[in-house]
């Protein structure tokens, strides 16, 4: 190991390498980016309508914008991971989450349209990652925010967003004193 970190010119590709993932470790991700859908839901659960559209948490999105944002990451991330896949480097472009809520009116637009767009995105992409062989999980692009990218990379990245925004749903409710 140590002859193989002197040869290596690239730290990035060492970093990477050595934290290269067991298929344990992603059989526990993909079950968790699986399940990021249910979570949400349950976070949503009891949540009123009238208060959906609330700013709770100064500087925070409301519950009705994180749903929206939620649909469009994941489609977005959909197609990214699709990409690595496919494409050989491909570039994989970033965007700016805080435009697309307000440009994209998120606050206004009725959300089931936007869980359902969540949800089938989930779905189509959790059947891809049943499916990928080691050969498919060595395969990278560049991101254009964060540099070198890969599907384990994406996996870390998108098996906690869920997650994540499910917290923010039930900090919301707990300061709604729902």
């Amino acid at each position: 190991m140590i002859e193989h970190i002197l040869r290596c010119s690239n730290l990035t590709t060492l970093i990477k390498e050595l934290q290269a993932m067991t298929p344990e470790e992603r059989s526990v991700l993909i079950t968790k980016y699986a399940d990021g859908y249910q979570e949400v839901l349950n976070a949503l659960d009891g949540f009123p309508s009238e208060d959906l559209r609330a700013h709770a948490i100064p500087g925070k999105w409301s519950a009705k914008e994180i749903i929206h944002h939620l649909a469009d990451s994941e489609t977005t991330s959909a197609i990214r991971l699709r990409r690595l896949l496919v494409e050989d480097n491909p570039v994989i472009q970033g965007y700016d989450e805080a435009e697309f809520a307000i440009k994209l009116k998120y606050n206004e637009r009725d959300m089931a349209p936007a869980l359902e767009a969540f949800r089938s995105a989930r779905s189509t992409t959790a059947q891809l990652l049943a499916l990928m062989s080691d050969q498919d999980w060595q395969r990278s692009g560049t991101h254009s925010d964060s540099g070198a990218y890969t599907p384990e990379d994406w996996l870390r990245i998108y098996a906690a967003h869920a997650h994540n925004h499910a917290a923010q749903i039930k900090r919301l409710k707990d300061t709604l004193n729902i």
